[in-house]
């Protein structure tokens, strides 16, 4: 059956809705008047995402920036606290006469306002650390900008840009222990600048000053300028003279390298660059620091008296918490030194080493003087504190030589022996040890007096053979002497050690009137307040030696300094004491008193080498010659007491 064809018109379909269809091979018609297809517009839906993407970012990074200020911020210290102090307790030591002889720990100047101070003084600081302060918020983007490029083209970190309020809040925050001083971690960075800005919408900037200035370390354990205008010049923020403040200005860049107690020459060249700084900065003409182009004698002065008494400072210090405990306070420190005695014992040693030591091979001395009561009133502990602070007074242990036959001779004198008594002075022979005589021909039978004199080596040993061992080192004991002590007949000869303070203080019994010494340095001690924490009472061992002893005594010790080894030692009024001499000349003493003063003299070489023949008559005994004759100069001639006065 023939297939019929199905058609639109047989569907009934309207032809509207038939759908089209190109005939083949042929391309569609467009109508002239038709239009080009309009191609379709770009969705608005893209810049909506990148608004929204952005508006995204800026609320995380805002929220973020937030958490990251809170980590910064959370542990700031309370600001409140700006103006107080965290530090250790200051000491200050003053000599009789009240002036200082050095402090310990952080000190502190009253506070003083920048208004208060002479206009240079901060401009001085302003000129070398940051002359744009009055002009920006904290923080100085065209100092940092600068600095970074200064040190670009020097290819080392030679200039900060760290302004005066960053430097205040760097020091607030080491102040209050959160860092370490040389931690440059991001954190501590970011919280000085947040402690900077907070600084300056709060504070004027005069008030900023004020606090840097009064918080700032100055060098020698000083904080503030007020504090370093008195360690460094003896007067006051308010007193300061140009020169003076460029040479505190200078301190900033390096305290410990600057100061004026250690470089005076390095302070005096850091100052010209600071004045140099000032008249660049418009605060100061040229025709003004002209004239502080030379080394000043001030500050010669001033690095000479600030180590004045050093080596005494420093023992005292030392031994404080033997009398107050740890100070959790500041204190004041009234000291039995002399300023005066202190300066002649120290160029006493000088002038002597300087001028012999060279030739002689002796490199270094010690000197104790005190009171026939134990009161210390100088020290010299070295040639030159600041190339080494041992204390050769009251640290080095040395050997005594015949300083100790002192010892023997009175324990002699206890035992029914006087200075008229004849003991033979012949070399003997203990076992396989022969004690011989220095440069003294053997006689026979020598008074004790002249055995004690001349230090004749024969006599003592013998004394101390015949006296016994214990007895005699019981006697050093009982004088003072602590360290160890051989337990031979060698110690007769000076084979122990023993300090030049312990020996002195023993000596100084017999002068003490055979009451025993103990050394002291501190005549009272009080707060900051001026509240009495210790006080010296009289006191001692008592009495050691008999009145006929200690006469007998000083008619030996008399005899030395008169005619026998010491008699270099004479300073042509009433004077007694002993030389000594140790082996191969590693050691020489020579200690001594006047009824006012007692001395004593150690010399020789750190490293124990042998000094050139230098016994204790020799340079020791120009030492105390010199030192002893300047320190009694305008004072009346005293007389050693009799047995009489001896026993009341």
């Amino acid at each position: 059956m023939p297939r019929k064809e199905i058609t639109y018109a047989t569907l009934k379909v309207d032809p509207e809705d038939r759908p089209y269809r190109a005939p083949k091979n042929k391309a569609p018609q467009t109508s002239a008047k038709q239009k080009k297809p309009i191609k379709p517009k770009a969705s608005r839906g893209g810049k909506s995402k990148f608004v929204a993407w952005f508006f995204s970012l800026l609320i995380w990074g805002i929220v973020l920036g937030g958490f990251a200020l809170v980590w910064f911020a959370y542990d700031l210290p309370d600001i409140k606290r700006l103006e107080l102090t965290t530090r250790e307790p200051s000491v200050t030591l003053l000599a009789r006469d009240g002036t200082t002889i050095a402090t310990y720990g952080d000190l502190y100047g009253a506070f003083v306002h920048v208004k208060d101070l002479p206009a240079y003084v901060p401009q001085a600081i302003l000129a070398t650390e940051d002359r744009r302060f009055y002009e920006h918020f904290g923080v100085d983007v065209w100092g940092i900008l600068r600095a970074a490029w200064t040190n670009f083209r020097a290819g080392s970190v030679v200039q900060g840009g760290s302004t005066i309020t960053q430097q205040l809040a760097k020091n607030f925050l080491l102040s209050e222990k959160l860092y370490e001083p040389n931690d440059r971690s991001l954190r501590r960075k970011v919280q000085e600048v947040l402690l900077a800005l907070w600084l300056e919408t709060h504070l004027k900037k005069e008030q900023i000053l004020s606090i840097y200035l009064n918080r700032v370390y100055l060098g020698a354990g000083v904080y503030g300028i007020n504090a370093a205008a008195w360690r460094y010049f003896g007067e006051s923020a308010k007193e300061l003279s140009l020169y003076q403040a460029a040479v505190i200005a200078g301190l900033l860049k390096a305290p410990s390298r600057y100061s004026p107690i250690s470089n005076p020459e390095l302070a005096h060249s850091r100052a010209k660059v600071v004045l140099s700084a000032m008249v660049d900065a418009g605060y100061v003409n040229v025709q003004t620091v002209q004239k502080y182009q030379t080394l000043p004698e001030q500050l010669v002065k001033t690095k000479n008296e600030a180590l004045v008494g050093r080596y005494f400072a420093d023992w005292i210090f030392e031994t404080l918490d033997e009398y107050i405990g740890k100070p959790s306070e500041d204190i004041v420190v009234k000291t039995t030194l002399d300023s005066r005695l202190q300066k002649l014992a120290e160029e006493s040693v000088v002038n002597v080493l300087t001028t012999d030591g060279p030739k002689f091979d002796a490199s270094q001395a010690s000197l104790v003087s005190m009171t026939p009561d134990g009161g210390v009133r100088a020290m010299v502990g070295g040639v030159n504190y600041t190339q080494s602070q041992f204390n050769r007074a009251t640290q080095a242990k040395r050997q005594t030589g015949s300083s100790f036959k002192f010892f023997v001779f009175m324990a002699a004198l206890e035992h029914e022996y006087t200075p008229e008594t004849m003991v033979s002075d012949v070399p003997m022979q203990i076992g396989k040890w022969k004690p011989k005589n220095y440069t003294w021909q053997s006689r026979g039978e020598v008074s004790l007096k002249d055995g004690f004199a001349y230090s004749v080596n024969a006599m003592p040993v013998r004394l101390a053979y015949r006296l016994g061992l214990p007895t005699v080192t019981k006697m050093a004991r009982r004088l003072g002497l602590t360290s160890p002590m051989p337990k031979d007949l060698t110690i007769v000869l000076g084979s122990g050690e023993a300090t030049l303070l312990e020996l002195s203080a023993a000596y100084a019994t017999i002068a003490n009137h055979g009451f025993g010494v103990w050394p002291y340095g501190i005549i009272e001690v009080r707060n900051g307040q001026g509240e009495l924490l210790y006080k010296r009472k009289s006191q001692g061992a008592g009495r050691i030696l008999q009145p006929q002893t200690v006469k007998d005594g000083l008619k030996l010790m008399e005899a030395a300094f008169s005619y026998g080894t010491g008699k270099g030692a004479n300073i042509g009024r009433p004077c007694a004491g002993k030389t000594g001499t140790s082996q191969k000349y590693r050691d020489a003493w020579a200690v001594g008193f006047t009824p006012d003063l007692v001395t004593g003299v150690w010399m020789g070489n750190d490293d124990n080498k042998s000094m050139k023949k230098v016994t204790g008559g020799r340079l020791p005994a120009k030492i105390w010659k010199q030192f002893m004759s300047k320190a009694h100069e305008g004072y009346p001639v005293h007389y050693f007491p009799t047995e009489d006065s001896l026993t009341n």
